[in-house]
């Protein structure tokens, strides 16, 4: 059964929730940095917010890997590594919210001086 939420189709009530962003939460920056600790561990994913704390001890990469993400968005860290499906999957049950992506720093990237300046 398809559900309808603003024109768009989802297959099933949580799928909707989690794409029109749980339950309307919208976290800044600021706020998320503050869950860094291993008692309470956020993190940004692809505009996402989730709350790993309870999958620290069971990451297979260790937990300083999920800890040193906190503060940041870990989009980059988090697809460099090469999840699988399934662990992409386990991301909707850590799910509580989306980023407001006005507050995260815009990357820069680096752009070489001109060579040709002096011809």
């Amino acid at each position: 059964m398809l559900r309808e939420k603003e024109g768009l189709k989802y297959s099933t009530a949580k799928e909707a929730k989690r794409k029109m962003g749980g339950d309307g939460k919208v976290f800044t920056l600021a706020q998320v940095s503050e869950h860094n600790t291993p008692k309470d561990c956020w993190l940004i994913i692809n505009d996402k917010v989730y709350d790993v704390t309870k999958y620290l001890k069971d990451h297979p990469g260790g937990d300083e890997v999920l800890l040193s993400a906190t503060g940041k968005d870990a989009t980059d860290d988090f697809e460099d590594v090469g999840h699988s499906d399934s662990a992409r999957d386990m991301l909707d049950q850590y799910y509580v919210g989306e980023i407001d992506i006005s507050t995260i720093p815009t990357k820069t990237t680096y752009k070489p001086p001109n060579s040709n300046q002096d011809k």
